[in-house]
């Protein structure tokens, strides 16, 4: 996801916006610390919410950063709903055309995939009913077992 050139990345994050493991710690590392920075000026937010920054030097323009919930927090499915469909939000509302999101909270925060798919997918067709700039969400997978749970759910 680090090295697609869209408008923006999701990147799936904690609610202090600090990233440093995993792929937000790649994200930082390789976009620079511009990303952390930015990203101390908006922090903490909630559950379901996002927030936007620059890419730094990543090929993406920006980076949305949303922050999903933890497994036996409660309302875990309208908390994503909420994070993923923000995240669209942010991305419309800056007229952009292309986004890469990934299964939020489906590693250490051990959301099950069947039900993030089943949430993402609900969340991006209801956002794609209202008008959109958006022509390309892509939902990145980095496993294999996850992108055939995601696979089944969107066909």
């Amino acid at each position: 996801m680090l090295s697609l050139k869209v408008d923006a990345i999701v990147n799936a994050a904690n609610k202090y916006l600090q990233h440093g493991g995993g792929i937000a710690g790649q994200m930082v590392r390789r976009g620079g610390e511009i990303i952390q920075e930015e990203s101390n000026k908006l922090s903490p937010i909630k559950t379901g919410e996002a927030v936007i920054t620059s890419a730094g030097t990543l090929p993406a323009r920006f980076v949305i950063h949303a922050v999903g919930p933890k497994m036996g927090e409660g309302t875990e499915d309208e908390k994503l709903y909420n994070a993923i469909k923000n995240s669209l939000n942010i991305a419309n509302e800056r007229n952009l055309k292309a986004i890469a999101i990934p299964a939020i909270s489906t590693g250490i925060f051990g959301y099950p995939a069947e039900r993030c798919a089943k949430v993402m997918k609900k969340a991006v067709y209801d956002f794609l009913k209202t008008k959109t700039t958006l022509e390309k969400i892509i939902v990145c997978l980095y496993e294999d077992w996850k992108y055939k749970i995601f696979l089944k759910e969107f066909t």
